[in-house]
């Protein structure tokens, strides 16, 4: 017999849960594993982590007005 369901937080939920009588045991094998959600915003944020720290002696408001030391453009 083969019974459909998917993994909804850590827990297998059959499409029909009446489908077994509770107390039921079972053995599980994945139709389809989803890859682990990995695009480029996450390759961004690893490349960008690696520099963190890496500027020295700079002002305490770069962070906020990183324009104004960059391109000129008025302080906030």
């Amino acid at each position: 017999m083969t019974f459909r369901g998917r993994v909804e937080k850590g827990v297998v939920v059959l499409h029909n849960p009446k489908a077994l009588p509770e107390g039921t045991e079972v053995s599980v094998r994945a139709l389809h594993r989803k890859p682990p959600r990995r695009g480029p915003k996450a390759k961004v944020s690893k490349g960008l982590l690696r520099l963190s720290g890496a500027a020295k002696n700079l002002p305490a408001d770069a962070s906020r007005n990183i324009d104004h030391y960059l391109y000129g453009h008025s302080n906030r």
